[in-house]
């Protein structure tokens, strides 16, 4: 049988509230009780259970881990980094796949019935207003990679992705790029609308430079290879542009798969740029030159964040912003030796 809470109060002499003051985190219990308690579960094998815990302290230490974007392998990394993160830290994440769905209402209600304590929502293409839902409901919620905006109705933490857009603009003007393409993912997405509006707005500075666009279907390699190989096939090969931003680092990964196929080399024919610098971008057989995101940075300031708002419910929603920068690889030329104010 289970060894229980009563089991180590009669072990270690003391009352059943002082075992339960000493596995509660800020709890008053004298050093001289603490050790004795400690001592009776580690002889006993105990072990405090976070659901009789929550009937006391009203939280059930859940945070409920929301995504739609669950096939881009991107997020194996984001998920992992969440995770353990969250253990950590001694919350535990409960994931939820919204695979195609769009409607925060199965959601909010699958949440609800859990009595999560918190709501990250791990998604660059969901709108605002899908967080919204949550904060409506009085349930503390960061929207994590999501749209920036100078007067946040929830709590955002990611980049500016369309200044990321105008970084990608600008780097093909030094690269002395004549013609470039922007390959995005779904239209619809907040990502890809912004990030296109960056790069578009930028280019808009140097009219010499012809500019194309095209989205995907999904940000995923399949829609990435599809999407390039129809730009292809509308281009013959003097009238290919001289680069691609691509919406993000799976679709980049796709399209080279399109352009080798079909003949051509990167970056000597075509090349291209991603976003995010996610692992498989350093792979010696990608070698994908790319926009890094600051995963790591976004993450824990994320969760940092959420459990502050669990605390402070009431606090003002807040945008915070992590820089980003290129990395130079091999898929588009080198700046090194190139007259950087072409």
């Amino acid at each position: 049988m289970a060894v229980t809470l009563k089991d180590v109060a009669k072990a270690a002499g003391v009352s059943t509230s002082a075992v339960s003051r000493t596995f509660t985190n800020g709890a008053s219990v004298s050093a001289k009780t603490r050790k004795k308690v400690e001592q009776a579960a580690t002889e006993l094998g105990y072990e405090p259970s976070f659901i009789a815990r929550s009937l006391t302290t009203r939280r059930t230490k859940l945070i409920g881990l929301i995504s739609d974007n669950f096939h881009n392998p991107l997020f194996l990394e984001v998920f992992d980094l969440f995770t353990r993160t969250l253990q950590t830290k001694g919350w535990r994440p409960l994931l939820v796949n919204l695979s195609q769905e769009v409607d925060p209402t199965a959601s909010l209600k699958m949440l609800r019935q859990y009595q999560v304590d918190g709501v990250i929502v791990a998604s660059s293409t969901l709108p605002l207003a899908f967080s919204k839902t949550f904060k409506d409901a009085n349930i503390p919620v960061v929207h994590s990679f999501g749209k920036f905006s100078s007067v946040p109705d929830v709590h955002v933490i990611g980049i500016d992705n369309t200044q990321s857009g105008r970084m990608a603009a600008e780097h093909f003007k030094k690269l002395g790029c004549k013609s470039v393409g922007f390959m995005g993912g779904p239209k619809h997405a907040t990502s890809t609308k912004d990030r296109w509006r960056g790069f578009q707005e930028q280019l808009l500075q140097y009219p010499e430079i012809s500019v194309s666009c095209s989205f995907a279907t999904a940000y995923s390699f399949d829609a990435g290879r599809q999407r390039m190989q129809l730009n292809l096939a509308e281009h013959k090969k003097a009238n290919l542009p001289d680069a691609y931003f691509c919406g993000d680092d799976v679709l980049s990964i796709g399209a080279l798969s399109a352009i080798n196929d079909a003949g051509f080399i990167v970056p000597d024919d075509i090349g291209i740029l991603g976003l995010n610098d996610m692992e498989m971008a350093a792979w010696e057989s990608i070698n994908l030159t790319t926009i890094h995101q600051p995963i790591e940075q976004i993450i824990h300031s994320s969760v940092e964040l959420i459990v502050a708002l669990i605390e402070e419910p009431d606090r003002l929603p807040e945008a915070r912003l992590f820089s980003t920068r290129i990395i130079e690889r091999g898929t588009l030329p080198k700046l090194v030796g190139r007259n950087k104010n072409v």
